[in-house]
């Protein structure tokens, strides 16, 4: 029985009009066991496994597969839990940019003015992207430092030791993922990566951090 998180080349019988095909091998190349000797680990992987399990197709994506399997393998290289967390968060906004989701960081997603990096601005999250102040008077501000982690992770930049803001770090992708990546299905791996973010000593602090869940603060990012 194959572990979790497990790559290799299978051979198998493939039958015209079947469904169900013989397989006849499975060469081994990554078997990734170090992915489970970490909860910090498991909870990311198994993020980036049900983010690509829920948002992908059956038509071949062969830079999804090398992302996927690339962040895999940079957790379980990751020299601590809070690394692994940081890397798994970044892999996640990579893998959301590349299955057509990419949040707009860089221009009013209302307006399409560009921001300057010093810019505040608020979370629209239906719209997909940041907001401008001025075309979204209320809601959660985000602060510069903040957005230019997101712009970054987007891009497959994982952020420093530390983030500016974890807990809206952590609203921001839960409510993103539910919004446009979930539809009302239960995303299972999700709630656990963010539990272990919370449980972090460096990740989960955050601004205004009062103790209660991110889906409170969730809620006045512009949903």
């Amino acid at each position: 029985m194959l572990e979790p998180f497990t790559e290799g080349t299978a051979t198998f019988y493939h039958r015209q009009g079947r469904d169900l095909h013989t397989l006849s091998g499975f060469d081994l190349i990554r078997s990734r066991q170090g992915l489970g000797r970490s909860m910090a680990a498991f909870a990311g992987a198994s993020l980036l496994a049900e983010l690509v399990l829920s948002a992908g197709t059956e038509e071949p994506h062969p830079e999804i597969f090398e992302t996927l399997a690339a962040g895999w393998d940079a957790i379980v290289e990751a020299p601590d839990a809070d690394t692994a967390l940081r890397t798994a968060l970044t892999g996640a906004w990579s893998l959301v940019a590349l299955l057509g989701f990419e949040p707009q960081t860089d221009h009013c997603v209302v307006c399409e003015r560009p921001l300057v990096p010093s810019e505040p601005v608020r979370f629209d999250t239906t719209a997909g992207g940041v907001a401008c102040v001025r075309c979204r008077p209320a809601g959660r501000v985000i602060d510069p430092a903040s957005r230019a982690e997101l712009h970054g992770m987007v891009r497959g930049a994982t952020p420093g030791r530390t983030l500016a803001n974890p807990r809206l770090q952590r609203a921001l992708l839960r409510v993103f993922l539910l919004t446009h990546v979930a539809h009302d299905r239960a995303f299972r791996s999700l709630e656990l990566f963010l539990d272990e973010m919370r449980a972090s000593p460096v990740l989960g602090g955050g601004e205004g951090d009062g103790g209660e869940g991110d889906g409170g603060e969730a809620g006045g990012l512009g949903a």
